[in-house]
């Protein structure tokens, strides 16, 4: 899966920024909160945040926007370790997760993170023009819906066209198992959000 992130990330962003022969040092923002504003739950104020994997010193580089797996009821972001030091920035993401929350707040996240990504990744650098997002399993499903449903991204000022690509790996293509038990649906009807 590691080999498939890093194959679609190079083929569609058009490869490294820099010479292999060149040093590039990495630095990583940790904890930034991607939410803001009134009405923000202790919840969302600790688990709303991302951080920010960059070559430091580059300009134009692309930008991985990365949702982790766990069923939509676990996991913590992480930069996997087959996109450190490619030349690209990485962004990983924590969301809400069940049973804390209910849909759509794990879509709604992510499309928060997402248009953070777009409206900030230049102070570090980052081309606003090569923002990819991507994740496995329920970080999949979460970049499935952000990319192909606008009103997602329009409501934090966004807009899926803004992105230069979605890379769901192992993702649901129909509405996740955890979304369908909330919602009381078989889980072998095919429902698609």
């Amino acid at each position: 899966m590691a080999a498939a992130v890093v194959t679609a990330v190079f083929a569609l962003s058009g490869g490294l920024v820099m010479g292999a022969d060149e040093a590039v040092h990495y630095k990583t923002d940790i904890d930034i909160a991607y939410r803001s504003g009134p009405g923000l739950t202790d919840y969302m104020r600790s688990r709303c945040k991302l951080d920010v994997y960059y070559p430091a010193g580059k300009k134009d580089f692309a930008t991985v926007v990365w949702f982790h797996g766990g069923g939509l009821k676990n996991g913590n972001r992480f930069v996997p370790s087959a996109l450190k030091e490619k030349g690209i920035a990485v962004v990983p993401v924590n969301y809400r997760l069940h049973p804390k929350v209910k849909s759509p707040a794990y879509v709604d996240d992510a499309a928060a993170a997402a248009a953070w990504t777009l409206k900030n990744i230049s102070r570090y650098g980052g081309s606003a023009k090569r923002v990819f997002v991507s994740g496995h399993s329920a970080g999949g499903y979460l970049t499935s819906m952000v990319g192909l449903d606008k009103r997602w991204l329009k409501k934090h000022g966004a807009d899926p066209d803004q992105l230069a690509g979605l890379i769901p790996y192992s993702g649901h293509t129909i509405t996740h198992f955890t979304v369908r038990a909330e919602r009381g649906i078989d889980g072998k009807r095919p429902i698609i959000d």
